[in-house]
């Protein structure tokens, strides 16, 4: 009888909450539309704290990169938040299990075939939510809004009671594609000694993979425009300190660069999350 009331509860979660057009978000990076990097996610070697994160839109650059007139390629997908699943209520999202040894249960209830896309994709997310962090980084894979709060307030601590998201925007109408985009003003310094990213992961409803570093990182609001004139606020933050990294990190090879020896910098799409002391303020 339990087992015959989880799968009603989750077929209604999946009408509920965009069940249909999770066969269009559960996609690997190279089976969306776009512009995209050939193959799987980044895998920089186990624990690679970026491995989640799609590649097509992972261009590392170095500090000395944000300024005026810097020109680089980058892609900014603009995804309709309309067809998005939605994060579910804490209740409805704990009934749920959520654990890569159920995976095969959960494709049943989902009605999704093994091997499909939809299978794979959700087999990557659950599987680096179970992926332990690299040293000095705390992760959560998070299902509802009440756990995410809950994550960003342990990160911060009791000191900080208030804290606040920034996000990449997209300030025109103009279609998006893979294109330079010139830095256009001084990117402003977000004052922040802590920072909380959460990134969307596919699945058929909302997952996001939220994670802090103890070592700094700087985070930076930064205005772009394309070569056809698509203007956007980037968020960018680099990882002042990436001696725990894996040498094969994806990063390294495209900056030509060690492990620690220079800050690794990168641009958030408009669906990540970053969380940050409301006390924070941009540098003047």
């Amino acid at each position: 009888m339990a087992s015959v009331i989880f799968s009603l509860l989750l077929l209604v979660l999946i009408a509920i909450h965009g069940g249909m057009c999770a066969r269009d978000v559960l996609k690997l990076p190279s089976e969306r539309g776009g512009h995209e990097a050939h193959g799987d996610h980044v895998h920089g070697g186990e624990g690679s704290h970026l491995d989640h994160l799609d590649p097509s839109i992972m261009i590392f650059f170095t500090l000395p990169d944000l300024k005026v007139g810097k020109t680089m390629p980058v892609y900014f997908p603009k995804r309709d938040t309309s067809l998005s699943p939605r994060l579910l209520p804490r209740e409805e999202a704990e009934s749920i299990p959520f654990s890569f040894y159920q995976l095969q249960d959960l494709l049943r209830l989902f009605s999704f075939k093994p091997n499909s896309p939809q299978a794979r994709a959700m087999e990557d997310t659950l599987h680096h939510c179970e992926t332990n962090p690299i040293n000095g980084e705390t992760k959560r894979c998070v299902t509802s809004r009440e756990a995410m709060l809950d994550y960003v307030r342990e990160t911060f601590g009791d000191e900080v009671s208030n804290f606040q998201t920034i996000s990449t925007a997209h300030l025109t109408v103009s279609p998006t594609h893979f294109q330079n985009y010139t830095i256009i003003d001084t990117p402003r310094p977000v004052l922040a000694d802590r920072m909380v990213a959460c990134h969307t992961l596919p699945y058929p409803y909302a997952v996001f993979y939220c994670h802090s570093q103890e070592t700094e990182n700087r985070v930076f609001e930064v205005s772009l425009e394309g070569e056809n004139k698509d203007r956007v606020n980037a968020v960018a933050v680099c990882h002042m300190d990436t001696s725990q990294w894996s040498r094969n990190h994806m990063s390294f090879r495209v900056l030509g660069i060690e492990p620690g020896t220079e800050p690794v910098c990168h641009y958030f799409s408009a669906d990540n999350l970053v969380w940050v002391p409301t006390t924070a303020r941009n540098a003047e």
